[in-house]
């Protein structure tokens, strides 16, 4: 599975992760609480790297300073959520 963003159109300063067989993470790790804006964004590069490779799993990597709101829309468009320490 490719790692690179580039290869998904995506700006090359975007982290990704494989995560197993079918699963790529985004890995997002900021001091800020993620906002409904950034999850915007994330659902919007999950839909390009869907675009590219088809029936991927996307998983967003982040601390638990993510808003319920955020939360939400990222479950409604099938991005899972995984927390890491920072």
């Amino acid at each position: 599975m490719e790692t690179n963003p580039s290869y998904y159109g995506l700006p090359s300063r975007v982290q990704l992760e494989e995560l197993g067989p079918g699963r790529l993470g985004i890995r997002k790790i900021i001091k800020s609480r993620i906002i409904r804006k950034d999850a915007a964004k994330i659902v919007d590069m999950a839909k390009q790297i869907k675009s590219v490779t088809p029936g991927l799993e996307i998983t967003l990597i982040c601390t638990h300073n993510i808003c319920s709101k955020s939360l939400a829309l990222l479950k409604e468009e099938a991005v899972e959520v995984e927390y890491v320490k920072e």
